[in-house]
């Protein structure tokens, strides 16, 4: 045990570690208002989705046939929870 405790003592260090923080490249403000534009575009579109399911839903229930929309409602909100949770899912991934 005492020449693992020698030889920790002994080691050399080859790398450093450095903690860098993102910088944006110039001309990049384009690029976040299209994401933005995107971003509203999605919600938008789950909004839709989730109200088009709604009446399908209505709709099946009244003709009394099988429903399918539920289906729709729940991929409709799995799918909006993915959209507005993508900047928050990619900072974990990415940071150190």
């Amino acid at each position: 045990m005492s020449w693992l405790l020698a030889a920790a003592e002994h080691t050399i260090v080859l790398a450093q570690t450095e903690n860098y923080t993102p910088e944006a490249p110039p001309g990049v403000e384009g690029l976040k208002k299209l994401v933005r534009y995107l971003t509203w575009f999605v919600l938008l579109s789950g909004v839709a989705a989730i109200i088009f399911a709604g009446g399908k839903f209505a709709w099946e229930k009244w003709q009394g046939g099988m429903l399918e929309s539920p289906k729709m409602v729940v991929g409709a909100l799995i799918g909006g929870i993915v959209a507005t949770s993508a900047g928050t899912i990619m900072n974990e991934i990415i940071r150190p």
